[in-house]
């Protein structure tokens, strides 16, 4: 009896909670963080878990960042212009009605052309009492002229007793009027051709068979398909001994650009500054008068880690962040600085140290995980 009251004392105690000792409260002690299974979710410490199939699944990879010394960059607004070397325009000098000038019709946008070749045609067009005038004019100098010429054969039947100078005279005379009549024709049947300055590729064609135009009105423009320029405009002062070259961003590539110079006028309370590329199909990566984000090099260096621009997203907070692989299925999150390169390029100079691995991509995936 007495060995079964001692157990079941003992099976009681066991049974009651255990008490801390006077000054080691345990109820305050931080749990150990556990693994939230394979679900993807926000930590309660702000990062992010992310498992292996996760990663695979959403594509995320990461860069070893490396510090370096990189030019330091402006970004300024830029416009795509024409080549004023390599391009061209075709305007209209007569009023009119545009007409083909070939079995093919009129040349398209983006097509191809030559120089010297004619695009259309413009035929003159004039009103009914100015067209009955020139023919009236044109049927008198044409009787003018038959009077010359027989007065000059009859001169030629009496050289041997007329002067050599009234033979002369009758001769210019007839010319003279051959002269005039070729002139009058051409004003009521001639057509005006529209030719292209240059060679290389319609940008633009506003020309409809039939169409009326009016002088000076743009009908065709012509771009060099391997000259590409952008005009930039600088609104702050900037100092233009330090630019060295420039680039654009187009797609997910940069395209380098070279410095020309920058006009000594403002326009627009603004310095304009030109750039080119020339290589094969440079002209036809962006279109005329398209508005982009010039990222102008300047002589001076910037210390700090290049990444990728889409490796860059914004928190709740509205802070440009970057995210941090910090274990094989743990994220965070740091603010960063940064400044503009190459137009598909930052510079980090603040938040994030060199040698940790920063997410290049699917970095906004992870930002929208809760």
């Amino acid at each position: 009896m007495k060995r079964i009251a001692l157990l079941s004392l003992a099976l009681a105690s066991l049974s009651l909670p255990l008490a801390a000792h006077e000054g080691h409260d345990h109820g305050d002690e931080k749990k150990p963080m556990v693994a939230p299974g394979n679900t993807p979710q926000r930590l309660p410490d702000g990062g992010v878990f992310l498992p292996k199939s996760a990663q695979r699944g959403m594509g995320v990879l990461t860069v070893k960042t490396a510090e370096a010394d990189l030019p330091k960059s402006l970004e300024l607004a830029g416009r795509v212009i024409m080549d004023p070397h390599l391009g061209g325009r075709v305007q209209a000098m007569i009023p009119g009605r545009i007409e083909t000038a070939g079995p093919h019709g009129l040349p398209a946008a983006g097509s191809k052309v030559k120089k010297g070749e004619v695009l259309a045609w413009v035929v003159p067009s004039s009103g009914a009492i100015e067209r009955s005038n020139q023919s009236a004019l044109l049927a008198e100098l044409k009787a003018s002229q038959g009077l010359a010429e027989k007065r000059l054969n009859r001169l030629h039947e009496l050289a041997d007793t007329v002067p050599k100078k009234d033979i002369e005279a009758a001769e210019s005379e007839v010319a003279s009027l051959k002269g005039r009549i070729a002139a009058v024709g051409s004003g009521l049947s001639g057509r005006d051709a529209l030719v292209a300055p240059v060679s290389g590729v319609l940008a633009a064609s506003n020309a409809v068979v039939g169409q009326v135009v009016e002088p000076k009105e743009l009908i065709f423009e012509v771009i060099d398909p391997d000259s590409l320029h952008i005009e930039a405009s600088a609104y702050e002062p900037l100092p233009l001994d330090q630019v060295v070259s420039a680039t654009v961003a187009v797609g997910e590539r940069s395209v380098p650009l070279k410095y020309i110079g920058a006009s000594r006028r403002l326009r627009e309370q603004a310095l304009p500054l030109m750039f080119e590329n020339h290589a094969t199909g440079a002209g036809l990566t962006l279109p005329l008068g398209q508005p982009v984000k010039v990222q102008v090099s300047l002589k001076a260096t910037v210390r700090g880690l290049p990444l990728p621009m889409a490796a860059l997203v914004r928190n709740t907070a509205n802070q440009v962040v970057v995210w941090v692989k910090t274990a094989p299925e743990r994220f965070e999150s740091r603010a960063v600085q940064t400044q503009p390169l190459d137009g598909v390029r930052v510079v980090v100079t603040g938040g994030l140290k060199a040698g940790e691995r920063a997410v290049v991509q699917g970095a906004s995936l992870i930002a929208q995980i809760r």
